[in-house]
């Protein structure tokens, strides 16, 4: 078929198809005259293709996978594409924690901004309007160690701790502990803590990526050393 009936049945562009050839993603006959020609494997090919771009692998990869996809079994493609798209769920779940970590900080940012008095004089560094961070400690410390939560909220914000956390490393740090745990957390986790710090704002939550996996820190004043335990659970 021509480049402009394989466009029609696929729904991509000539454009893109010519770009594909070049690249040599979609190898395409020529006719005496000069006209691109695809056999009826092209379909198939286009298809696999776009399930891969879909998954996010970048065309290089997708390069990689057409030729065990061209003459392998299945169960060659199969394990070849495991490693990759395992990659990209880990730098997706990445993404995630630290968009999740940032939206809890522009959050507290606003918050801050909205406490601050309206000075009449210029800004100046007593001001404190850009730097959030360095209320972060205060804002812990003189948090009430007490949980907007109630009733049932409690118990099945519990249980969500514990289902997230089984399994995990524990060791002490100062004013708290060090959770270790899978990376593939990561979304979740963050969510959760975004969440927790809003019904307990004395929780301070630091997550920190390490390869395959997850250190999530979490700390509280004196007074919220109990409550801290009885959520998270005691170092070993």
């Amino acid at each position: 078929m021509r480049i402009s009936q394989l466009a029609a049945r696929t729904g991509v562009p000539a454009t893109t198809l010519r770009f594909y050839e070049t690249t040599g993603l979609l190898p395409a006959d020529r006719t005496p005259t000069g006209y691109r020609v695809y056999g009826p494997d092209a379909i198939e090919r286009l298809s696999f293709i776009g399930a891969a771009k879909h998954l996010g692998l970048p065309l290089e990869e997708i390069a990689e996978l057409l030729p065990i996809w061209d003459s392998g079994p299945c169960a060659d493609v199969k394990a070849d594409l495991r490693p990759r798209v395992a990659a990209r769920l880990e730098e997706t779940e990445r993404r995630i924690a630290e968009s999740t970590a940032f939206a809890a900080s522009l959050r507290r940012a606003l918050d801050r901004l909205d406490a601050l008095p309206d000075r009449a004089g210029r800004c100046d560094p007593r001001c404190g309007l850009l730097d959030p961070s360095s209320s972060d400690m205060g804002r812990r410390r003189t948090a009430p160690v007490a949980c907007s939560l109630t009733g049932q909220d409690v118990t099945d914000r519990a249980a969500h701790w514990q289902r997230l956390l089984d399994g995990a490393g524990r060791e002490p740090i100062d004013e708290g502990l060090r959770l270790t745990l899978p990376a593939e957390h990561a979304g979740e986790l963050a969510a959760l803590a975004v969440e927790e710090q809003r019904c307990c704002p004395f929780f301070d939550f630091r997550l920190r990526l390490n390869g395959p996996v997850l250190h999530l820190e979490v700390r509280a004043p004196g007074d919220g050393a109990t409550l801290l335990t009885d959520l998270f659970g005691q170092a070993t």
